[in-house]
């Protein structure tokens, strides 16, 4: 009897691990900012967490694709980088500090990074039946702390918008989550 074969060409399955993967770099990247940004913060803890799981997620998937013997393609790595490091050119509001709305934005981000890692580790999972080379219990583990920082993130982030978007606020200011 022959092992199941996965039906998904490897050509189509390392482009989309290999995007993922760029969208990891940026995560990763942006978690790990984020974090030492709001060190002192109530809610530096939380965030110092999320990136540290953020970052074994991004390890992970690596060592997925080395299961799956997709290589990595350093030029998409390199551009999820990029864009992070671009992303921080968006204008907030002030010239020269953080305001209220870098949080914001910067905990939205995080959470459709979330949101499209959990998609990732959803589509694997539905795959692993055809594809001996994928760990369904491992694959059920990535998924279920996905949706933990999803619920981490909605509540840093409601907490964030509330500050900024009071009522009577007059000007953009770093917004205080946790207090």
């Amino acid at each position: 009897m022959s092992e199941p074969r996965s039906s998904t060409s490897p050509r189509t399955l390392g482009i989309y691990l290999n995007d993922h993967l760029a969208g990891a770099t940026a995560g990763m990247q942006l978690a790990r900012r984020t974090a030492r940004v709001h060190r002192q913060a109530p809610f530096g803890g939380d965030l110092e967490d999320l990136a540290v799981q953020i970052m074994e997620d991004r390890q992970a998937l690596l060592t997925v694709m080395a299961d799956l013997e997709v290589p990595v393609r350093r030029y998409k790595v390199y551009g999820g980088w990029l864009g992070e490091k671009a992303g921080r050119l968006k204008p907030n509001g002030r010239l020269r500090r953080r305001s209220g709305l870098s949080t914001v934005l910067e905990l939205e981000s995080l959470r459709i990074g979330v949101e499209g890692k959990a998609l990732l580790w959803h589509s694997l999972l539905a795959a692993a039946g055809e594809d001996p080379r994928l760990d369904p219990d491992r694959l059920t583990e990535l998924l279920d702390r996905a949706r933990r920082q999803r619920a981490t993130l909605a509540s840093l982030h409601e907490a964030a918008a509330t500050t900024m978007f009071s009522p009577g606020r007059t000007e953009p200011r770093e917004a205080v989550v946790g207090t």
